[in-house]
């Protein structure tokens, strides 16, 4: 393909991934692969230089714009061998015209900046958006790092899990042996330190309310060594219909699935009310901590949704309060940098809920921010999570 040819096709995935963005869709990546599969004539230079152009993109521009065309004539301006692309030839894009839309602005809104957490306002933003690598979580059931980093030699540990480990750019982990038998698996740090702050301990029973596809699921076993019991809920089918195979491939056998209602969850989890050693809320949140993965994301968040999702969170927790035995734990996270998702929902939590008591994650790495405990990209080099646990007195 031309260069003019790679432009004119970041344009039209980028058509399709503002659309998704604006219909709450697919996600950029799932478009990049239905995309690529049904044109392929295009080569792997060609593939990658179109991706590198649609996340230039969609790191570059906070607001969604218009459309794929729009994006790339506000990229332009800003690169004029980039301009110089818009030549109208046979399989390139039209000259522009005066005339139409070109996206403008900052990587992040102004609202969005003014709902960070204080801690990472003071951050470089643009390690919000930047790349992230690939980490992986050993799989204690299947073996140790020592074992995975001797499967595994252009992996190196992760700077603060001790079961982590990190690739290096481009290196696919899923047609390896060791992901194939379970030894490991894909997880941020950020994530596995999470987990690592639960206190999961063999013999429990643990309440995953919100497991979605079952990744701290599993990370929740393997703390476990697999002794005791997980009860995996979510309301999403189709997610939760993914872990029974990975829990397989994982050797994780202490795992039950359990799909939920929307407004009947507390009906259909009274047989473990008062009696869970481990909640664990993983709530649906912005996902701000993770758009170094999924920068499109931005493009779908409003004020709204962001109060329509802090309200959910906030019902979580109250129904995870109600399944927590005394001397058992709730563990909130969040995948989030706001601080109404973080210190401010922790702290609203814990007025409603005062006889809880606050207690310290203990994880290797983040910084206290508010009643938990913050991770940010800039000061601990993961994805960006908010941490806060209680105890339920005796």
């Amino acid at each position: 393909m031309t260069p003019a040819a790679r432009l004119q096709a970041a344009i039209e995935l980028l058509d399709e991934i503002v659309a998704a963005a604006r219909d709450a869709g697919a996600a950029a990546d799932t478009i990049g692969q239905r995309y690529f599969k049904q044109r392929r004539y295009a080569g792997s230079g060609d593939r990658r230089a179109i991706r590198e152009l649609v996340y230039r993109a969609i790191r570059r521009f906070g607001e969604r714009p218009a459309n794929g065309r729009a994006a790339m004539l506000g990229l332009a301006a800003e690169d004029p061998a980039l301009l110089l692309l818009f030549d109208g030839s046979r399989h390139g894009p039209s000259p522009p015209d005066e005339q139409e839309p070109r996206a403008e602005g900052e990587p992040l809104s102004g609202w969005m900046i003014e709902a960070l957490d204080p801690l990472v306002r003071d951050e470089d933003p643009a390690s919000l958006l930047a790349r992230a690598p690939l980490d992986l979580r050993v799989n204690r059931i299947r073996g140790g790092r020592e074992a995975a980093l001797a499967a595994i030699p252009a992996a190196e540990p992760a700077p603060h899990a001790p079961l982590g480990l990190r690739l290096p750019e481009g290196f696919r982990i899923e047609a390896h042996e060791a992901w194939n038998s379970g030894l490991v698996e894909i997880q941020d740090e950020g994530s596995q330190l999470a987990v690592a702050g639960c206190g999961a301990a063999s013999g429990m029973l643990v309440v995953d309310l919100c497991a979605g596809a079952g990744g701290k699921t599993l990370a929740l076993a393997a703390e476990m060594d697999n002794q005791g019991r997980i009860v995996a809920c979510d309301t999403n089918r189709a997610r939760l219909q993914r872990l029974p195979p990975r829990a397989e491939r994982a050797g994780v056998s202490i795992v039950e699935t359990r799909l939920l209602d929307p407004s009947r969850e507390m009906e259909q989890l009274e047989d473990l009310r008062g009696s869970a050693d481990l909640v664990l809320v993983d709530a649906p949140c912005s996902g701000s901590g993770t758009w170094r993965r999924n920068p499109e994301t931005r493009w779908r968040l409003s004020p709204e949704r962001l109060g329509r999702l802090t309200v959910l969170q906030a019902y979580l927790l109250d129904l995870a309060a109600e399944l927590v035995r005394p001397g058992g734990h709730l563990v909130y996270v969040v995948c989030s940098l706001f601080t109404a998702e973080g210190r401010d929902q922790a702290a609203a939590f814990a007025g409603r809920r005062s006889s809880l008591i606050s207690l310290d994650p203990a994880m290797a790495a983040g910084r206290p921010s508010g009643a938990g405990r913050l991770l940010t990209s800039a000061h601990d080099g993961t994805d960006g999570f908010f941490i806060a646990r209680w105890q339920r007195p005796c």
